[in-house]
């Protein structure tokens, strides 16, 4: 990893997305400002905000677990996108930016959940001198 979870792509990008959505926000109508307009820049602040949280933890499972709440928010704030622009808050233009980089930063935090996934299977093969096998699931029926 880089010296700072600042050096990471996915970072940048949900930054300028926090950015963007602000921007965007800011041109709601003001008895937006407690409803919609809150809730996504919330979202937006909160996936820049797991990523660097998640990149503090100690394992990786727990960076993992971070990037998972991140693309959660990122899918929470592509929903709320689309309800903007159904309301007809925001310009096309604005809502296609905040939509297009928000898509880019899902994409980012998978790929980086898969290569995380895969150092992490890596790892357990070297200890474990093979392919570690999955679970079966529970013993005992879930009802």
């Amino acid at each position: 990893m880089g010296q700072s979870f600042k050096d990471l792509l996915v970072w940048q990008h949900a930054i300028e997305l926090t950015t963007e959505i602000y921007q965007l926000t800011a041109t709601f109508p003001k008895a937006e400002q407690f409803g919609l307009t809150n809730q996504m820049r919330r979202a937006a602040v909160s996936i820049a905000s797991n990523i660097a949280e998640g990149y503090g933890r100690a394992t990786k499972g727990e960076y993992i677990q971070f990037l998972g709440h991140a693309r959660g928010s990122c899918s929470e704030l592509e929903t709320q996108i689309v309800i903007a622009g159904n309301l007809g808050f925001g310009t096309p233009p604005n809502l296609q930016t905040s939509d297009a980089l928000c898509h880019d930063v899902s994409r980012l935090l998978s790929a980086l959940m898969k290569s995380l996934r895969a150092q992490q299977q890596s790892q357990l093969t070297k200890v474990v001198g093979g392919p570690v096998p999955r679970s079966p699931g529970p013993l005992v029926p879930v009802s």
